[in-house]
């Protein structure tokens, strides 16, 4: 009986603990306490609280100064002539070194074709901070600000460069000309096979586009009092959909507003959008721009919570963003923080420079596309130790969406798309200067 009557407690002691244990846990049920839930999406995660498998760090080789001594003497100067916006004309700056070193030239500062892109006149000492850069490029090219007198009346021999990928391309086809003219001006072409580069002009690269290039003190002065007046902590978000940039694509929206339909088909020109199968097939490519309102979407899938501060890295013109500002409200722009004085007379190349300075300055960044500004944003917040960067996956979202795929069926597949990309680090950094590292 009393046996009996203690089995009873016990059991009772038992549930009782249990329900304590189950109403009043210690931590939550899911497996890593500091994971951050959205509220609305409590079975999801925040895509940035997963666990990463690998991260793209800077390789070791090239941080090693002096991998080559410098040759005592030149075999003359080059120019590198950068089109395009300013991230464009960083790569191609980035690439220019790399092939001063291979052909044991002397750089000449390079010149900032901007007139055609940004309809303005700004210079490469405008936007980056020239002495700097000529003394973090010692021991890898000698740079210079003046040419010898008796090159410097004259202008560059113009070199094509667009077929030219890799080493014996150039040590075959532009060093001949460069020995004969003593001066000449290139732009690298798009392609490059980096990969072919021997240590030295490789280490060049690096360090040209990693450690050498940083803002004028009065546009670094900005970029500082525009970080410091973003809400912390913040993601900042890279919109690509501008009229030219629609147009470029040439794909087809419905659903946009007459203002922005205008808007696209003025800036088409000859650049019809496709249309039938070839369209369902370019959009299924990942082709198209990611509208701001299915850039929302995407976000509230990976649980990023929608009253995250958002600092929207975007040109002028950007269309249908109350798709986006209807979900995410603190949604904070360069024009909105700084006085109308200040933005006004800015340049392109600079009002970019800021975009990329609290980009890789940001807590976390995502892109909606994969162009320039992604590509040297995420390499650069790789470099500094900055792993929370993500490109929107434009490819996984049409052919889900083209599948029949919607509500809670298509968020949970975004998630699994992103959160593959994330912990495998894919996309975080070029390869060329960076080594890829096992978690």
């Amino acid at each position: 009986m009393i046996a009996s009557t203690v089995r009873k407690l016990l059991f009772v002691i038992t549930l009782f603990a249990l329900s304590l244990f189950f109403f009043f846990p210690p931590f939550p049920f899911f497996s890593d306490p500091s994971v951050t839930f959205n509220s609305s999406l409590l079975e999801r995660p925040e895509i940035w609280s997963i666990r990463r498998l690998a991260e793209w760090r800077p390789c070791k080789w090239w941080l090693q100064p002096h991998l080559n001594v410098l040759p005592a003497h030149t075999n003359g100067y080059i120019r590198v002539d950068c089109y395009g916006g300013l991230n464009q004309m960083r790569r191609d700056l980035c690439d220019g070194v790399g092939i001063a070193r291979l052909l044991n030239a002397t750089l000449v500062l390079p010149k900032f074709e901007v007139a055609a892109y940004w309809n303005e006149s700004s210079g490469f000492e405008d936007v980056f901070d020239v002495d700097y850069f000529i003394q973090q490029m010692k021991g890898f090219v000698k740079v210079v600000k003046e040419l010898p007198i008796e090159i410097a009346s004259k202008d560059p021999v113009r070199v094509d460069c667009s077929k030219r990928k890799g080493q014996f391309d150039y040590v075959e086809s532009v060093l001949p000309s460069l020995l004969k003219h003593g001066y000449i001006s290139i732009t690298p072409a798009m392609s490059q096979r980096r990969d072919r580069y021997p240590l030295y002009a490789k280490a060049a690269l690096c360090q040209g586009c990693y450690s050498a290039l940083r803002l004028t003190s009065t546009l670094e002065k900005k970029a500082v009092e525009l970080l410091q007046a973003i809400p912390k902590p913040f993601l900042s978000l890279h919109v690509r959909f501008e009229p030219d940039m629609v147009a470029y694509s040439q794909c087809e929206y419905s659903g946009l507003s007459l203002a922005s339909a205008k808007a696209i088909e003025a800036a088409r020109v000859d650049r019809k959008p496709w249309t039938g199968e070839t369209a369902r097939i370019w959009r299924n490519r990942g082709k198209c721009p990611l509208t701001p309102n299915e850039t929302a979407f995407i976000l509230t899938a990976l649980a990023i919570p929608a009253n995250t501060t958002i600092y929207l890295a975007a040109g002028d013109g950007l269309m249908e963003l109350e798709g986006l500002t209807s979900v995410y409200t603190s949604v904070v722009t360069k024009s909105s923080l700084l006085s109308g004085e200040d933005f006004t007379t800015m340049h392109g190349n600079t009002k970019a420079a800021l975009d990329y300075y609290v980009s890789i300055n940001s807590d976390s960044y995502m892109a909606t596309y994969f162009g320039n500004m992604d590509k040297m944003v995420a390499a650069m917040r790789a470099f500094k130790g900055l792993y929370k960067t993500i490109f929107l996956n434009r490819k996984a979202f049409s052919l889900l969406t083209s599948q029949g795929h919607k509500g809670k069926e298509l968020t949970e597949a975004l998630w699994k798309v992103h959160r593959d990309d994330f912990i495998m680090g894919r996309g975080s950094a070029l390869p060329d200067c960076f080594c890829e590292f096992n978690l």
